[in-house]
């Protein structure tokens, strides 16, 4: 692992970090004027509808808190610093809120949340995003050689552009975020705790499937663009500095990325919507990035072209 790399996820880390040392400080100042149970979740009245134990409650707390520290330190890209810091902003702000609310309760079915802690948990995340955007600078990109690249070309001349766009969808990875969404209102609201939880689970399901089930695929003069293709956010961009090669590979989605959607694996990441023609990105880094989009090759011919253009600059 280089300097870099580890200074991306040590700054990735800390945020988690800051939020956890709060909420267990929170947490020990505050224990003794906590009811046991604590009220744990709320219906859309605001009224408490779900119930943990203090000491269950501090367990799932800091799980939760070191479940999603880990997974972004270990995911992290230099580009996506600020969401990092967003999440633990908004899921500390949220836990602390929760305890606030629960303080000196002698009756936890009568504690209630009111819907401005959401908004209170959004500001904290906003500050805490620009910090990460702020720290993005002291993350140096990675350093490598000159990429040698061996892929296919497009023939360009010197002063000539050019931008090649695709969008692509799966028809199964959109029924099934359809059929989370639809479901995940009255599981949130007719469910007790803890099943309430499934609705959680159906939202993170459902947006991120929802998202991903229509895709778009541009190269130009910004290099590789992946977003979906009914908005703009969120994307996944990499630049021309760090593409390395482009190439086509036929892929199989359960076998090669064990299913569909955005798939990590060691050494390699993709957006997986079905079997077959992918563009294959190397990065500089050393990493691989796979996209299944018809027409793979003139994306990666062009990539190519465009990125040893943009080395010779």
């Amino acid at each position: 692992m280089n300097h870099a790399t580890s200074r991306l996820r040590a700054l990735a880390a800390l945020p988690f970090v800051l939020a956890l040392a709060v909420h267990l400080l929170v947490l020990a100042l505050w224990y003794d004027r906590l009811s046991d149970p604590l009220a744990t979740h709320f219906g859309a009245s605001g009224r408490a509808d779900g119930f943990t134990s203090r000491a269950a409650f501090a367990m799932i707390s800091t799980a939760l808190l070191l479940g999603l520290g880990a997974g972004w330190t270990l995911l992290v890209r230099r580009t996506a610093l600020w969401g990092a810091w967003a999440t633990a902003g908004f899921t500390g702000a949220l836990l602390v809120l929760l305890v606030r609310d629960n303080l000196d309760a002698a009756d936890a079915a009568l504690v209630s949340s009111p819907l401005a802690n959401l908004t209170v948990a959004a500001a904290v995340a906003g500050l805490f995003a620009l910090g990460g955007w702020a720290l993005t600078r002291h993350v140096p990109p990675v350093d490598s050689e000159a990429p040698v690249i061996d892929g296919p070309r497009l023939p360009l001349g010197a002063s000539e552009v050019a931008g090649w766009t695709r969008a692509t969808g799966s028809r199964p990875l959109t029924a099934l975020a359809v059929l989370a969404l639809a479901v995940t209102p009255a599981v949130l609201i007719l469910a007790p705790w803890p099943g309430a939880v499934l609705g959680l689970l159906g939202l993170v399901i459902g947006v991120p499937g929802f998202a991903l089930a229509r895709i778009r695929v541009s190269v130009d003069r910004r290099g590789l663009t992946v977003r979906p293709a009914i908005v703009s956010w969120p994307r996944l961009r990499i630049p021309l500095d760090e593409v390395a090669d482009a190439d086509v590979r036929d892929v199989d989605a359960v076998a090669d990325y064990g299913g569909w959607g955005y798939r990590v694996r060691a050494h390699r990441t993709g957006v997986v919507l079905r079997s077959g023609e992918a563009l294959v990105v190397r990065r500089t880094g050393g990493r691989e990035f796979a996209v299944t989009v018809p027409d793979a090759r003139t994306a990666a011919a062009l990539l190519n072209t465009l990125a040893e253009r943009h080395g010779k600059v």
